[in-house]
């Protein structure tokens, strides 16, 4: 296995979704149907180690989503995983059924390595972040969350960002010590394709 997935093609796509919905399709008893059609040979770089995080809708709403956040497998191992965590395991919702499938659309995003955001104030990390660009990892104490840069188009503002992220963590944004070394922040971007 080499090592992280840096550049992948243009037309990744047409490998990691269908690999997406045939995985899923084999956990539930479903026909992938077309959109699982996975072109052959499956390229090289599906080996190399990637993060991916597999993202389920229908009609517009998110239906489940799960991922990793560091490369510690085969790109093709770690987005079947998600795949299948994201239909069966997301505690939001209940198990994607067999019947559900065909309404659902995927997407997927493959992570790059997080970088570390220096700050010593929740303002000198709103004015850091990227809106539209970056993922975020925030942790807080033994608690941590984060949003893909997908995000940004529900949560433009970076405070209301952070404050949705904080939410999702369980973590009151007034009880937060910014200064503390046992808040940190880190950056990602992601490369995604979509059914």
């Amino acid at each position: 296995m080499s090592g992280h997935t840096q550049h992948l093609p243009d037309n990744a796509g047409d490998w990691l979704l269908p690999l997406a919905r045939t995985a899923i399709a084999g956990v539930l008893g479903a026909d992938p149907g077309p959109r699982g059609e996975v072109p052959t040979p499956v390229p090289e770089w599906m080996e190399s180690q990637g993060a991916t995080f597999v993202t389920l809708t229908q009609n517009g709403h998110l239906r489940g989503c799960i991922g990793s956040l560091l490369a510690h497998r085969a790109l093709v191992d770690d987005l079947r995983y998600n795949a299948v965590a994201s239909a069966t395991q997301d505690y939001r919702f209940p198990t994607l059924t067999a019947d559900e499938l065909a309404r659902t659309d995927i997407e997927v995003s493959v992570l790059s390595a997080p970088t570390p955001i220096e700050f010593s104030t929740r303002a000198e990390l709103e004015e850091q972040l990227r809106p539209g660009v970056d993922g975020l990892i925030l942790t807080v104490e033994l608690r941590r969350a984060t949003f893909l840069p997908q995000v940004w188009e529900q949560l433009p503002k970076p405070a209301l960002f952070i404050d949705q992220l904080l939410a999702k963590a369980g973590v009151s944004p007034d009880r937060v010590d910014w200064a503390s070394d046992r808040v940190t922040a880190k950056r990602y971007t992601v490369t995604d394709w979509a059914e």
